[in-house]
């Protein structure tokens, strides 16, 4: 698990999209491919309406509901990452902007654009029983790869993961 491979270039969507966007909470059903987006700015409770969209999205595509524990495993590792995601958006970048969920074959990729100046890293060495911190080591542990790609105006960047789809 690397955070150095950048992710594509702007305005590709991610690995296998289409470049097709939805707007608001909704997107076409059953279209893997398709990016969707989740405006985030100014919006009170971001973590749950970032859950209940990206739930959404499971569902639409297939994963949810669960027919098995490996897919249920999968689906709930998926919403926790977005959770660490945003969370981390929330708490060390002054809020998050925007989330992008998108499903290409067997990887789903969550993407979270904020105006933070911080690069996010597991914290080393992790301290299992310390409150506080573990973000960025769950995100690293469950995906299978991230990274964090800065934004070309300078402000801001996109913190990107990758998780693969269930067996």
């Amino acid at each position: 698990m690397s955070t150095t491979r950048p992710c594509p270039p702007p305005g590709d969507p991610g690995p296998g999209a289409d470049g097709a966007a939805s707007s608001g909470t909704s997107g076409a059903a059953g279209s893997p491919g398709v990016v969707r987006r989740l405006h985030l700015v100014g919006v009170s409770g971001a973590v749950p309406m970032s859950r209940d969209f990206t739930r959404q999205a499971l569902y639409d595509w297939g994963w949810l509901p669960a027919t098995g524990a490996d897919h249920r495993a999968a689906a709930e590792d998926v919403l926790l990452v977005v959770s660490e995601l945003v969370t981390n958006a929330c708490l060390h970048a002054d809020g998050p902007e925007e989330l992008r969920v998108s499903c290409a074959g067997k990887v789903l990729r969550l993407e979270v654009v904020d105006l933070g100046a911080g690069t996010p890293a597991p914290r080393t060495p992790h301290r299992a029983g310390r409150p506080g911190g573990h973000g960025m080591f769950i995100v690293q542990r469950l995906c299978l790869d991230w990274g964090v790609v800065r934004n070309e105006s300078g402000a801001g960047k996109t913190v990107w993961a990758e998780l693969a789809a269930p067996g």
